[in-house]
């Protein structure tokens, strides 16, 4: 059974590199026998902030971007944030994303590839762990940090990753499917 990967691109910045990071890391992805793998860049889907009248629990939705935002994310079966670090944090874009919905991101994992100077990312992915905890879902442990990104990133704009980086992504990749078996698992018996 192959398991409905989404991977979030969270920064919408004109000068943005995840679209670059993205790429190295669904690279990797769509090698795993496990996963049906899909890119969701947060700026091409362009979600204004939050403009629905209705709490998203109960899901009575106004908006199309919202129904098709939520069946989007309904239909996963886990998830990797792609983000950069803000100023101790993680983009506003990503945390309209994630607020924007409720029960269509419960029980189900998410990782993280996580990109900065020294930190490589460390605290935009724990600041990012309280809501997605919050939204009742899994936030990985073992994750993708890349510090000092801009030396992988080579003069045709493309990420060449060292051999710790390319690990470190299949080792979260594993864990992953390990937590998406168990919790479709889980969603399948409460439904």
């Amino acid at each position: 059974m192959k398991y409905k990967l989404k991977v979030i691109i969270g920064s919408t910045r004109p000068s943005r590199k995840g679209p670059i990071v993205a790429d190295w890391f669904l690279k990797i992805a769509k090698q795993h026998p496990d996963f049906e793998v899909e890119l969701l860049d947060l700026k091409e889907i362009n979600l204004p902030f939050m403009d629905e009248l209705e709490h998203p629990r109960a899901q009575k939705y106004a908006n199309a971007h919202t129904k098709k935002w939520s069946k989007t994310i309904d239909n996963a079966d886990a998830f990797v944030i792609v983000t950069p670090e803000y100023n101790f944090g993680y983009p506003a874009s990503l945390k309209n994303a994630l607020d924007y919905l409720s029960i269509e991101w419960a029980d189900k994992p998410m990782g993280f590839v996580s990109y900065g100077g020294v930190s490589a990312g460390t605290r935009a992915v724990q600041e990012l762990k309280l809501p997605v905890t919050t939204l009742g879902m899994m936030p990985l442990p073992q994750a993708v940090n890349i510090p000092f990104f801009t030396k992988f990133i080579n003069e045709n704009n493309v990420f060449e990753a060292n051999e710790p980086l390319d690990k470190s992504a299949n080792v979260m990749l594993n864990k992953l499917q390990a937590w998406a078996k168990a919790l479709k698992g889980m969603r399948e018996e409460n439904n």
